[in-house]
């Protein structure tokens, strides 16, 4: 049995665990090999968060999606490639965004930079991740378009805010949907489509996906407020600081609205106020990681991560169908 990290999942096959290293090997290989350009800069920026590391949660989906077909088809590693290059596209310019200074532990690309070289590198990223995805056919160029529609629409929706009469937690569940859930879906889709697995068995990976991304991303919500930036990797509270409406920070405000304590809507005052100054942001910290809401945020993190369970019902029983349900307790268990 071996742990698959930073997740802790862990794999209890050898035949399984053999075939998932060697995928998420291949596919290292593959983004750095996709990530080079004659132009030495390019390749220094367009490596520096593949060289950061990271949890590569999107192709460790892919493999274990492949295993309910052909693991070795050779669409299976290039789809994992196209789906991380997206993602690492994203958080150049989601740091660009949220002036964030602290990306995998290192300085992130606008910081070491400037916003411009952070931007152009995320472009780069998504035109190698679409040269690579042109040979993997029509369809899959389709949706990968369609899913990347979702993740824009979603970013765009966070940017704009909900219509008044929404609720908000609804709208901001929407917007991860399409931020995060969309390319964590195709993630479960390419895997077992490219492997050739049955169309009920794309289908149901397609849902797991989307229902697993939700959990991830609530996950890194609570993150943001409950770790240290050794445990996360980014700065602590840089969603609080750019008055980003993450899920514990909706729940604190419809608590407040809905019962009126001082305690709340002084936590509320805090928050609206200018939290660029460190004793104020500290101070915010501090409350959040105490308050009812940062632990209803963890709940509806755990509600995702067991509909995501549930949703693998369908597939035949084997290792790779137990490490799909013990990494939605993965994902539960970086909240606590």
């Amino acid at each position: 049995m071996t742990v698959v990290e930073p997740f802790g999942l862990r794999v209890r096959d050898q035949a399984l665990d053999a075939d998932v290293q060697a995928g998420l090997a291949a596919v290292e290989a593959g983004l750095l090999d996709a990530t080079k350009s004659e132009v030495p800069f390019i390749t220094e920026a367009a490596q520096h968060l593949v060289r950061a590391g990271g949890k590569r949660f999107r192709p460790l989906l892919v493999m274990l999606a492949a295993q309910f077909g052909d693991p070795y088809a050779p669409g299976v590693v290039p789809s994992a490639v196209v789906v991380e290059l997206t993602h690492l596209a994203t958080l150049y310019h989601d740091d660009v965004m949220d002036e964030a200074e602290v990306r995998r532990g290192v300085d992130s690309a606008n910081a070491r930079w400037d916003n411009s070289v952070a931007v152009l590198t995320g472009d780069f990223l998504f035109a190698r991740a679409s040269h690579i995805l042109a040979d993997l056919g029509p369809e899959a160029v389709r949706i990968q378009a369609e899913a990347f529609e979702r993740l824009v629409t979603g970013q765009i929706l966070e940017t704009a805010g909900p219509r008044d009469g929404r609720d908000p937690v609804d709208h901001y569940l929407d917007v991860l949907s399409g931020k995060t859930g969309s390319l964590i879906a195709v993630s479960g889709r390419f895997g077992a489509m490219m492997s050739g697995a049955d169309e009920s068995v794309v289908n149901t990976l397609t849902q797991y996906g989307e229902r697993l991304g939700m959990a991830f991303q609530l996950a890194d919500d609570v993150l943001d407020i409950a770790s240290d930036s050794h445990e996360s990797g980014k700065t602590p509270g840089t969603d609080l600081r750019e008055g980003i409406p993450t899920l514990p920070v909706l729940r604190l405000r419809a608590q407040a609205a809905a019962h009126g304590r001082p305690d709340d809507q002084a936590l509320v005052e805090l928050l609206d106020g200018d939290l660029t100054d460190d004793v104020r942001h500290a101070e915010a910290l501090r409350l959040m990681r105490v308050h009812p809401a940062l632990e209803q945020a963890r709940q509806d993190t755990v509600r995702y991560a067991e509909e995501a369970r549930a949703s693998l019902a369908p597939l035949r029983e084997c290792f790779a169908k137990t490490a799909l349900e013990e990494l939605c307790g993965a994902v539960v268990h970086r909240v606590g």
